[in-house]
Order: C-alpha cells, then sequence, then structure tokens
C-alpha cells in the first residue's frame, strides 16, 4: 500500500508565504517524478510544479518566480515540498501532491488527499 501524505495547509494573506509538504510510504520500489496540482472552485485540477528524480524542475507560468518545488529522501521516506512565496488570492486552491510510483507489482501515479490553501485579498 503506497500513501501521499500532505501537511501544510492554511489560510494567508496576498503577498505571504506558505510552504506545502508530502511523504511518500509504503512498498516502493522506485519513485520518478513528484509534484503539485492544484484545482479551484470551479475549474480543471492543473499542474503547478514538478520535479524528477534527477532534480529537473517544471514550473506553471503562474507561478514561475513565486514557487519553489524540492524533493528528499531520508531513511527511505520520499518528500517533495513546494515553497509558496508572494501568494495572489488566484493562488487559492485544493493543493494535490502526485508521484509516479512504482512497486514490486505495479506502477503509476499515487495522489494525495489534498490540502486546501486560501489567499486573501
Amino acid at each position: 500500500q503506497v500513501q501521499l501524505v500532505e501537511s501544510g495547509r492554511g489560510l494567508v494573506k496576498a503577498g505571504g508565504s506558505l510552504r506545502l509538504s508530502c511523504a511518500a510510504s509504503g512498498s516502493i520500489s522506485s519513485i520518478n517524478a513528484m509534484g503539485w496540482y492544484r484545482q479551484a472552485p470551479g475549474k480543471q485540477r492543473e499542474l503547478v510544479a514538478t520535479i524528477t528524480s534527477g532534480g529537473r524542475t517544471n514550473y506553471a507560468d503562474s507561478v514561475k518566480g513565486r514557487f519553489i518545488i524540492s524533493r528528499s529522501r531520508d531513511n527511505a521516506r520520499n518528500t517533495v515540498s513546494l515553497q509558496m512565496n508572494s501568494l495572489k488570492p488566484e493562488d487559492t486552491a485544493v493543493y494535490y501532491c502526485a508521484a509516479d510510483i512504482a512497486t514490486i507489482v505495479t506502477k503509476g501515479r499515487a495522489w494525495g488527499q489534498g490540502t486546501q490553501v486560501t489567499v486573501s485579498s
């Protein structure tokens, strides 16, 4: 069983910062890309940022220069974080962690449960 557990939800004023983290655990053989997606009310889920196992990053144009994605591995626990700076009200959404995971029996994309980020003007 593979689990992605997110932390760092919050309410922040415009211009403020917030850090999200996501830890992957379970019977994982390997993890390729990890990333963050978000879904605002009435909108489709969209990519925010991804990072490969080699550290290559990709950002949505709307967050470039404001958000920083990073990942680490400690005691077989893989973590991906999203540092969000200069937040805007339009960043308000439910943020989902995702990871492309392989186990000994299967591979595919796992998702976290989602964490709410609200930016007030």
